[in-house]
């Protein structure tokens, strides 16, 4: 039987293990409650951290929107032509500067004159051959203004008709007997350096190269000295017909094009279907413009043959360029058999497709290989 004392003491127990129940409730349900605030605290944060990150993500959104739209201008910028197209290549530049006179410049191309300056800027690039076994080149200039233009070379008949075709300012240092006559007798506008100053045409020591493949000129010199002889500025000749973009063929496989005018002397072009140009190779090394190292390229080739034959004891040539005949055209990776007509020394020659309808170029720097009816070429 419990005594009054344990009685007593039983009561405390149970009387402090309530209060301690009751005291751990409520530290229970204050850290209940607290849990339930952290948790707002975080959900909140949560949902303040999701609308934060929506709404960079809306303004970089926003941000690539207006980046996007400033690239798309950009790119507006770069596809939309400014000024009007030239009438040599189809490439747009200044008004004041496609409305002016064609330049036609005589190019060394001697093992060593290599390798040239400024031929990169010309709109359209001449081969033919000269003396064997060499070639050489004319650049037709109009957009253009390269700082350094040479080596520059003499004249020959052939050149002086082709020159004419564009009606052109006719840049040279001499010239055979015959070209000399005809330029008097037909009064083309010429700039012989042979009878200019150092003003207009200078010897450059520093490439290396020694007389007579070192002597140079430059754009602005040229056109300052055809307005002091009083020569025409704006000239009078019939357009190449252009593609308003580019275009494609239907030919054969063009992706590599050897042309071999002698054993030692060989030009050929290999298709960069990234950039859709040819670059230009001589002699097996690559071509680039001495002046600016970029490499020689072309966006259209034409392949003319043309009738050859020796006319002295010199080597110098008659290359028929008045009449008819056959030829390869190429662009983009392809070739087609094409026809040639030039019914006057000063008209312009067409070029035509298989279904005797003119070719349209696409829009780019041409480059003609002006080769004899027996020449080697291969096309693959």
């Amino acid at each position: 039987m419990a005594t009054a004392s344990s009685v007593k003491n039983i009561k405390r127990i149970v009387s402090t293990v309530l209060v301690c129940t009751l005291m751990f409730g409520i530290v229970g349900c204050d850290k209940a409650k607290q849990t339930v605030k952290d948790t707002e605290k975080i959900e909140n944060e949560e949902v303040k951290e999701v609308k934060e990150v929506k709404e960079v993500k809306e303004e970089s959104e926003d941000i690539k929107e207006v980046v996007n739209e400033e690239e798309k201008d950009e790119e507006i910028e770069v596809v939309v032509n400014e000024g009007i197209p030239s009438p040599i290549s189809g490439i747009y530049g200044a008004e004041d500067k496609i409305n002016r006179r064609p330049v036609t410049v005589m190019f060394d191309n001697h093992p060593r004159a290599r390798w040239q300056a400024g031929l990169s800027k010309a709109e359209i690039v001449y081969e033919f051959l000269v003396e064997y076994p060499y070639t050489r080149y004319m650049g037709v200039f109009l957009a253009n203004d390269p700082e350094h233009i040479g080596p520059i070379r003499s004249a020959r008949p052939y050149f002086v008709t082709t020159a004419m075709e564009y009606d052109a300012v006719y840049v040279h240092d001499g010239g055979s007997p015959q070209a000399l006559s005809d330029i008097k007798e037909l009064k083309i506008a010429d700039i012989n350096a042979y009878y200019s100053t150092k003003r207009y045409f200078w010897r450059y020591g520093k490439t290396g190269k020694k007389a007579p493949h070192n002597e140079y000129t430059s754009m602005n010199r040229i056109r300052e000295n055809q307005e002091k002889k009083g020569y025409d500025l704006t000239g009078d000749f019939d357009k190449f017909k252009f593609n308003k973009k580019d275009e494609s063929i239907d030919g054969k496989e063009a992706n590599t094009i050897n042309i071999n005018y002698f054993k030692n002397n060989t030009t050929k072009y290999v298709y960069d279907i990234e950039n859709k140009v040819y670059k230009r190779y001589k002699d097996g090394k690559i071509h680039i413009d001495e002046f600016d190292k970029t490499p020689i390229v072309a966006k259209n080739i034409i392949i003319q043959r043309a009738k050859t034959k020796i006319l002295d004891d010199v080597g110098r040539l008659d290359i028929q360029l008045i009449g008819s005949g056959e030829g390869i055209y190429i662009t983009n990776g392809k070739a087609i058999d094409m026809t040639w007509e030039k019914k006057s020394r000063s008209s312009k020659t067409v070029f035509y497709n298989d279904a005797q309808e003119e070719i349209k170029l696409n829009p780019g720097i041409t480059w003609i290989q002006v080769i004899k009816l027996e020449t080697d070429i291969t096309i693959n």
